[in-house]
């Protein structure tokens, strides 16, 4: 590319109505929830009483039926001097013996309740033994849940399945259990006896098959990291085992596991899209951190659903392309390995496999990607309000509400990607996240802060308006060119203004130039109304786009240029800054030279949006380019002491 001249471009914001508050840190609000659709709070309380460390089941169970029988382990630690335990079943399983550490013990039932005499002191282990029998519920006996197990053949491929699904509540439909998000058992053993023709599938490894000479055979499954309670799973069927290995650069292989419809058509016909998910895991552990179960696997049990279900290490799924298994992988970061501590905050786990998907397009599928999330924005403002974060956290519908929970939670994770405006930092904070909260529970402003941290960016309007808030704007855009400066009113209303009236997120626009390339600018949004003044724009020629990269959930309300747009008051009176940059175009280097003494920082940023360097500096610098492929950049010069800010278009040639 050939240039003659370079433009001074000088961005100075003039805001119209009041500024909202800032602060550093965006506060962590009280919105965790104790909830439950079989206990009262009181019950809840009493739960907490203990911890949960180790589940063990051994169930009897068939691919023909939703009946089961068996015996469930609780090993559990009082968290103070205990009386009694509390533990859920419902009430259509029979109890047939309990025992209290080796010994039958006496209890009292209440429906789904069942309390149980232990009399520990704080500190001390104990375990529950239950043995039990029943056929767990449907939506008829338990409109409030109904799918902890279920039996069905696949309209599609006609195998008959029983498999479990026990998200939010409905684990107590089919084994003993303690049903609190923030108390994970530290391992989990499910052992599944099934007729021979049948499989079962579980979490972790698959210790053995054991013949058991009665036409039966033994499943013995072992997990050994913490694990919540809706994630422990079964699944029963006529399969066929299907495996393949992903090699991620972080870890050693990891076994990916599949049991698959023993229709002879069903394996043929997914083959290539199971194959691919050696290549999503490979790729999210390099994005988000090592796949955090990969000494033991990941895998998929096929099942009669729409769509699936994030199983801790073996999912359960009804059908293969490339977005659904890319969101369930993701869950075993987003979900699983770190989990939501409230269901009024399941944008922990939805939002972020929700963008999975499409940082899965971007980088395997980029053809794809755009119209992707130009669908999620269109269903989001199908209607005009609903917050990501979740009030009714009792309804499955409010829970899993694909409108708010999953697209919108991940077209907010998009724009939060924008507003840290580099990538590095954005993949830096989801790593951290593993770290931070391996194991454990997260809610969405403990990873709300995660990003601000390792950013350095307050996102306090950001939680405010985008996960608590409502709604989404609609931008008018004004402009015209006065001399060689051009003047440029950015407007939005928004679609909730009864909950969220502003929306103070950064937001670009695409320029279109006489000489040089077409240039997106970037604009500090503070208010419903804010105006800008770019000097010495000689080549200008017409605002174009908003929005041209799709970062925020918005309609436009039109670009116009109005000739009657020829000044912005305040701004004559501002000293704007000079700055020479040379040489321009250079190859190894360029020097910065600014007109006054300040605290000035310095980003020079690529046509894509993307950082590649920046620092500080009071007068002068130097920039090397010699890493920096050919190209044009723009160079962006804060002066801190006032937040003046001006933008320089640079270009990097070769010898």
């Amino acid at each position: 590319m050939k240039n003659l001249s370079i433009a001074c471009i000088l961005l100075l914001n003039v805001s119209f109505a009041q500024d909202k508050g800032s602060c550093s840190k965006v506060k962590k609000r009280s919105y965790d929830q104790l909830k439950s659709n079989s206990l009262t709070i009181t019950q809840i309380a009493e739960t907490e009483r203990y911890d949960v460390h180790y589940y063990f089941l051994d169930l009897n169970m068939t691919n023909t039926s939703a009946t089961l029988s068996g015996t469930a382990e609780i090993h559990a630690i009082a968290r103070e001097n205990l009386d009694s335990a509390l533990i859920e079943l419902f009430s259509s399983m029979a109890i047939s013996a309990l025992e209290v550490d080796g010994v039958s013990t006496a209890y009292t039932r209440n429906s789904n309740v069942v309390k149980i005499p232990v009399n520990k002191l704080q500190g001390e282990n104990f375990v529950l033994s239950i043995a039990y029998s029943g056929t767990p519920p449907n939506t008829t006996t338990n409109p409030l849940g109904g799918n902890g197990m279920t039996n069905k053949a696949s309209p599609s491929w006609g195998n008959v399945i029983t498999w479990s699904l026990s998200e939010p509540f409905g684990a107590y439909e089919w084994f003993p259990c303690k049903q609190s998000l923030k108390d994970k058992a530290d391992s989990c053993s499910v052992w599944v006896t099934v007729p021979l023709n049948c499989k079962a599938g579980s979490n972790g490894l698959l210790k053995q098959v054991v013949d058991l000479g009665n036409g039966t055979h033994r499943f013995e499954w072992k997990h050994l990291h913490p694990i919540d309670y809706y994630l422990i799973s079964v699944a029963v069927g006529k399969y066929v085992e299907y495996n393949v290995t992903a090699n991620p650069s972080n870890s050693a292989p990891v076994l990916i596991q599949n049991y698959i419809y023993d229709n002879p058509s069903t394996l043929p016909y997914f083959q290539s899209d199971i194959d691919e998910t050696a290549d999503f895991l490979e790729l999210y552990a390099d994005l988000f951190g090592p796949y955090p179960f990969a000494n033991e696997k990941y895998g998929h049990c096929m099942a009669p659903i729409s769509g699936g279900m994030e199983h801790q290490t073996m999912t359960t799924q009804g059908m293969f392309d490339n977005t659904l298994t890319s969101h369930e992988l993701a869950h075993q970061w987003f979900g699983d390995h770190v989990t939501c501590n409230s269901w009024s905050h399941i944008w922990v786990n939805e939002g972020f496999a929700s963008y999975a998907e499409d940082i899965m397009l971007e980088h395997l599928y980029p053809q794809d990607r755009a119209q992707y999330m130009l669908d999620r924005h269109d269903n989001i403002m199908a209607q005009s309000g609903g917050a990501v974060w979740v009030e009714d956290s009792l309804t499955d519908g409010s829970i899993f509400d694909s409108r708010l929970v999953y697209d919108k939670g991940a077209a907010i994770i998009h724009t939060l990607r924008f507003l840290i405006d580099n990538d590095n930092l954005f993949y830096q904070s989801l790593q951290d996240i593993q770290t931070i909260y391996a194991d454990s529970v997260a809610s969405a402003m403990d990873m709300i802060e995660v990003f601000e941290n390792v950013s350095g960016k307050s996102f306090t309007n950001y939680a405010q308006e985008w996960y608590f808030g409502e709604g989404y704007p609609t931008y008018h855009v004004r402009y015209n060119k006065v001399g060689n400066d051009v003047l440029v009113e950015i407007n939005h209303t928004t679609s909730k203004p009864s909950v969220t009236p502003t929306f103070t997120n950064d937001l670009e626009l695409k320029i279109d130039r006489i000489s040089l390339p077409d240039t997106i600018i970037r604009f500090t949004v503070t208010n419903n109304q804010n105006q800008y003044f770019i000097s010495n724009m000689s080549d200008f020629s017409a605002v174009t786009e908003i929005d041209p990269n799709n970062w925020i959930i918005n309609k436009e309300n039109g670009i116009v240029n109005d000739p009657s747009f020829v000044s912005i008051t305040g701004v004559k009176n501002v000293l704007p800054l000079s700055v020479e940059v040379y040489p321009n175009p250079a190859h190894e280097s360029i020097f910065i030279s600014m007109n006054k003494n300040s605290d000035y920082q310095y980003s020079l940023i690529d046509m894509q949006g993307k950082l590649i360097k920046k620092g500080g500096f009071t007068v002068e610098t130097k920039v090397d380019l010699s890493t920096a492929k050919a190209g044009t950049y723009l160079l962006q010069i804060l002066d801190s002491t006032n937040g003046n800010k001006i933008s320089k278009l640079v270009f990097r040639n070769e010898k």
